[in-house]
């Protein structure tokens, strides 16, 4: 059989597979077996048809997806031989068993198989080939592993109980680390100093001045890392082998866990006095320099961890936040919008200059900020964000949701292996009627230019590669795509389009691997098959990938710019694939594939990834912060949270996140990802006051009491960072959460109207969906527009 026949058959049986399939199936399975969702998954064959689509093929990709059944391979990846392609070698491949040949589906390249693959055939093929390996998993056995490095950064400006708390954090830590992971100490407050970890008896240390600036040499030359120059020539870093031996900075953990242990056991507060009305002094900045000098220049390229633990901001030296005078209040959006932030811009350009040294060494950096007041996290998020590091936000490190959120930092998968990757890097390669517009999440570029680049930016764009410097399992990002065939020469029907991610890592367990991710979709006219490519539509990843390109812009943009920008598109949108006549408001219907996307975009509106009203500039930055990395089912949480309902009427049932699910006999749980809060309805928070619940007579009140808390507790065992836990009553001032959440479908304003009261109003002035949809439906269906 020639090779055009055997393609043709394979089309038809995918074909086939898929309209056997609803999409919903055909989604969610491509979801467990690749870890990608589509926003189109049947695509419009030009430029043109793509962009009236409005929402751009794009897709949330989680490289490392936790898959029980998919052992890694212990070979390496077989790839195209073109210079320019260098594509894996997958099941969508086109194989002549005969001649041993195989053509590449992305350049067409026609390539022989390497020796080890002689012995193939029809019925004895290799894992790649086979359909149900669309993804897999390589462990490279080339060059020597690389060890697992730990910098703790460790503010000591705290009070007495939380430094307390902490210590305990950190030794608790060492005893979760694999023994060979090596471990380093800074200490900062107004000095910073470096800990040398492998002498006995005494603790050395070398201290840094908190406000001098130091370019990486000189604290490599300050801590003896450089080989000692020879006369006349420069001194230069030492070599890795070296390097492991000789530095006093980073050793194993088994070696110095004892001596770690008592010298954290023995951390105390810093000891510069602070005068009546002033701040700490506090060097974040240089504290943060030296770490990432330290680690440039003993382990370069290698997978690592700086881990910062700050109670406050940094309020001296570069990187400064604030002053010390506690009369000048730390910034809030009001000043950054009246431009009376004096230090945010020198801060920020400082940051993300660390970052990207960071970034480009393959280090991640993680925030754990505990305090009542802003850390600035705001100017120190690019730390985070650009590296793949977590932001962890708390009042104290003495709370439950830090101590616990920190031990999450250090879970295990099903083979008992860290859930964590180091100094990842991600390819994106396409067909060639496709190109890569860029990507958002935790990743910064590695600037790989070549034929697959789109013009057209989205997000972190003008590249095909990024670097992602740390991964876990849930680790996604969102990758869009530009449709480059011209009107007048569509794609041939029943082609498809193909995509090949290939992300390498280096595992906990400190193998190199590689895993590869091969989707394809097909091509569809959008002139005759439009009700198809609707039909295609993931509502739910498409609200996830616009919400990120929303998010995105709120960066760099005004508020209400970026909510036009949002309500333009959704109206577009509607327009599109709305069915309507004209200037008859009453006459708009949305299919099924499309029904709840305007939904999802009134709740993304109110959210407070877009809505900075009633919260400091680091609580916005740490709401996106976790909003532009976390999986889908995680992102619709957070853009429109979960509501449940606890009754004597039967099992507990999701009702709508709504102000008419608020009834005076019953309990709700509400998961915004960030908060869980159970609210008690009026008439059973009176109960509970009477103590009703503590009588032999009323058990069942007792158990729908005690509902709610379990099912929280659920949630509670495994989210990370843990959320905050919110226990209210109707009336109650923590209400708040719930109310500020809910769809206000009745307001003081219109209560009236309704004519009976069926749960409970609100006092707001925000529109509900009922009139965020009616103006909808009339912009949409109006002639003018």
């Amino acid at each position: 059989m020639d090779q055009q026949q055997q393609q043709q058959q394979q089309q038809q049986q995918q074909q086939q597979a898929q309209a056997s399939l609803t999409y919903q199936e055909f989604i969610q399975q491509n979801e467990d077996r690749d870890g990608v969702r589509f926003s189109w998954n049947l695509w419009p064959s030009s430029r043109l048809e793509a962009t009236r689509l409005v929402v751009p093929v794009s897709c949330l990709f989680t490289p490392l997806k936790e898959r029980p059944d998919l052992p890694p391979v212990q070979y390496e990846p077989v790839l195209c031989s073109r210079a320019n392609c260098r594509a894996v070698l997958n099941p969508l491949c086109q194989v002549d068993f005969r001649a041993k040949i195989w053509a590449c589906n992305f350049c067409f390249q026609r390539n022989p198989f390497p020796p080890s693959y002689a012995g193939i055939s029809e019925v004895n093929q290799p894992a790649e080939l086979m359909p149900q390996f669309s993804t897999i998993e390589y462990i490279v056995q080339r060059g020597p592993p690389s060890p697992l490095i730990f910098l703790y950064v460790v503010d000591t400006c705290l009070e007495e109980e939380d430094l307390q708390a902490l210590r305990e954090s950190l030794q608790m830590s060492l005893s979760l680390l694999p023994p060979n992971a090596l471990v380093g100490l800074i200490t900062f407050g107004r000095m910073v100093q470096v800990h040398e970890l492998s002498c006995e008896g005494i603790a050395k240390s070398y201290v840094f001045r908190g406000t001098k600036e130091l370019t990486p040499k000189q604290i490599q030359e300050m801590l003896g890392l450089m080989k000692p120059a020879a006369s006349g020539q420069q001194g230069r870093p030492l070599a890795a082998p070296d390097m492991a031996a000789t530095c006093r900075f980073l050793q194993p953990v088994h070696k110095v866990d004892m001596n770690l242990t008592d010298l954290l056991g023995e951390l105390q507060r810093d000891p510069w006095p602070v005068a009546q009305g002033k701040r700490p002094l506090r060097s974040t900045g240089v504290a943060l320099s030296i770490a990432v000098g330290l680690l440039e220049g003993t382990f370069p390229n290698t997978g690592a961890r700086v881990m910062l633990f700050t109670g406050g901001p940094p309020t001296q030296g570069p990187g400064m936040v604030v002053g010390d005078e506690l009369k000048t209040p730390i910034r809030s959006w009001h000043d950054i919008q009246k431009d009376n932030a004096r230090h945010l811009k020198k801060a920020t350009k400082y940051y993300e200059a660390l970052s990207h040294r960071a970034a480009d060494n393959g280090h991640s950096m993680d925030i754990y900020a505990c305090a009542l007041d802003q850390t600035g996290l705001l100017e120190m998020k690019c730390c985070s964000n650009l590296t793949g590091g977590h932001i962890v936000m708390g009042d104290s490190f003495n709370t439950s949701l830090f101590k616990q959120t920190f031990q999450r930092v250090f879970t295990k998968d099903y083979n008992s292996e860290f859930r964590m990757a180091f100094g990842g890097s991600l390819e994106v390669k396409t067909t060639r009627e496709l190109k890569v517009s860029g990507a958002i999440g935790p990743c910064v570029s590695l600037n790989a230019k070549g034929p697959g680049v789109s013009e057209n930016e989205m997000g972190v764009g003008g590249t095909t590669q990024w670097k992602v410097c740390s991964l876990n399992p849930a680790t996604t990002l969102g990758i869009y795509f530009e449709v480059v065939n011209q009107h007048n020469a569509p794609i041939p029907q029943g082609g498809r389009g193909a995509v090949q991610f290939i992300t390498q890592y280096q595992h906990s367990t400190m193998q190199k691997r590689i895993r590869v991710t091969t989707v394809a979709r097909n091509w569809a006219d959008a002139q005759s098959q439009i009700q198809h490519i609707e039909a295609s539509f993931d509502q739910e990843a498409s609200a996830v990938l616009m919400a990120r390109l929303g998010v995105f812009r709120a960066e760099t943009e005004e508020g209400p710019d970026v909510l036009r920008w949002l309500d333009r598109q959704l109206i577009r949108l509607c327009q599109k694939f709305g069915q309507y006549n004209k200037d008859d408001p009453n006459s708009f219907r949305l299919s099924q594939s499309l029904s709840l996307y305007p939904q999802f975009m009134f709740h993304l509106r109110r959210s407070p990834f877009l809505q900075v009203f009633n919260n400091s500039p680091d609580e916005s930055s740490y709401y996106r912060h976790h909003f532009m990395r976390q999986d889908l089912t995680q992102s619709l949480i957070m853009i429109q949270p979960i509501l449940y309902s606890y009754s004597f009427y039967g099992p507990p049932e999701p009702v709508l996140l709504d102000s008419s699910s608020i009834l005076p006999d019953r309990i709700l749980l509400m998961d915004t990802f960030f908060q869980l809060v159970i609210y008690h309805g009026e008439t059973i928070a009176q109960w509970r006051k009477a103590g009703y619940q503590e009588m032999a007579e009323y058990e069942n009140f007792k158990q729908l009491l005690q509902a709610p808390l379990d099912d929280a507790q659920e949630i509670l065992q495994t989210r990370f960072p843990m959320p905050r836990y919110v226990d209210t009553d109707h009336g109650g001032s923590q209400a708040r959460f719930l109310l500020s959440k809910v769809n206000p479908s009745q307001t003081h304003n219109n209560l009236y109207a309704w004519g009976q009261e069926s749960g409970a109003p609100i006092l707001t002035d925000d529109v509900s969906l009922q009139v965020f949809m009616d103006h909808l439906k009339k912009l949409a269906v109006s002639s003018s527009a």
